[in-house]
């Protein structure tokens, strides 16, 4: 699977579209607060226009929408979405860049503009709570991007949408087919929640300062039953892909101890492998399959111990 099958390329779109909505002067800005990006948070600034009018345009962004965005930044996309309509829950971890954006944006979008000075893997969902109806709309800062989508996953209330500036090594991880190298625990985490539609490469020279890696922008959209899993099977995930490489029979005598071999064997034959198959062959919904066999021997033993 690749992510959102797009057909973006890796170009700039066109700087000439008049549609696309008007960006700051990243360079003069930064000037005027004396504020050089901090490489550590993943400050790297959006400086095309037309980049931002995607973002958009995937989310289908209207002014009835509330809109989670992580580190605004400068608040170039945060001023697009506000300009639209939308309600925006923000939250940025650089103090210099919060107050940027208090003094910049807070004045002028009082009732719709809602920012929060913190980390995103504290407030995943920018402070907002209790929202059965919302998106997610951010350019993420690169080195959090899988602990945040993990805390993401495991919110009460999903978004009904998630457009994300991603490094494109991460969203090739999230997006992986079954049987490749990228795929992963939080692969089978991410796809079992959410459909991928097309999204769109983006160049580094789209970024000041200009980043080592291209991006991409990831389209995802929940599916109607998306599946939840819980912090047991979540480990379970993790343990078993920390050696994707060895075989499943070895694994699952150490990691589901108590389950005869014999059930879990027949599980995998029924599902065309074998206990010689390894970790990244099987494909998500094998997986929840297993997991459900597991979550029924725990049940099973907790009975018996009760008994």
């Amino acid at each position: 699977m690749k992510p959102g099958n797009d057909k973006g390329g890796n170009e700039r779109l066109s700087t000439e579209d008049s549609s696309s909505p008007p960006l700051l002067d990243t360079r003069a800005i930064l000037r005027k607060i004396e504020h050089s990006p901090i490489r550590k948070l993943g400050q790297n600034f959006l400086t095309d226009p037309n980049i931002i009018r995607k973002s958009l345009e995937l989310a289908q962004v209207t002014a009835k929408d509330t809109i989670v965005e992580i580190g605004p930044g400068l608040g170039t996309l945060t001023r697009a979405l506000l300009q639209k309509g939308a309600t925006v829950h923000a939250v940025e971890k650089d103090p210099a860049l919060t107050q940027w954006l208090r003094n910049d944006l807070c004045p002028h979008y009082p009732d719709t503009f809602h920012l929060t000075e913190g980390d995103a893997l504290q407030y995943p969902t920018a402070g907002l709570l209790n929202s059965a109806d919302y998106k997610i709309v951010a350019n993420l800062p690169y080195a959090i991007s899988t602990p945040w989508i993990e805390k993401v996953l495991a919110w009460p209330e999903l978004p009904s949408v998630m457009v994300l500036m991603l490094q494109k090594e991460t969203a090739d991880r999230f997006a992986a087919s079954a049987g490749t190298k990228h795929f992963s625990a939080i692969t089978i985490l991410l796809q079992e929640a959410y459909n991928f539609a097309p999204g769109h490469r983006v160049s580094a020279r789209c970024f000041h300062p200009v980043p080592k890696i291209d991006s991409y922008l990831l389209h995802l959209r929940k599916k109607d039953h998306p599946v939840f899993f819980d912090n047991g099977q979540k480990d379970f995930l993790r343990r078993v892909f920390t050696q994707r490489r060895k075989q499943l029979g070895g694994q699952l005598r150490k990691l589901l101890p108590g389950l005869p071999p014999a059930q879990w064997e027949a599980f995998l034959i029924k599902e065309g492998y074998s206990a010689q198959s390894r970790a990244e062959e099987i494909p998500p919904t094998a997986w929840v399959a297993l997991l459900r066999l597991r979550e029924k021997h725990l049940q099973k033993a907790i009975s018996s111990d009760h008994d």
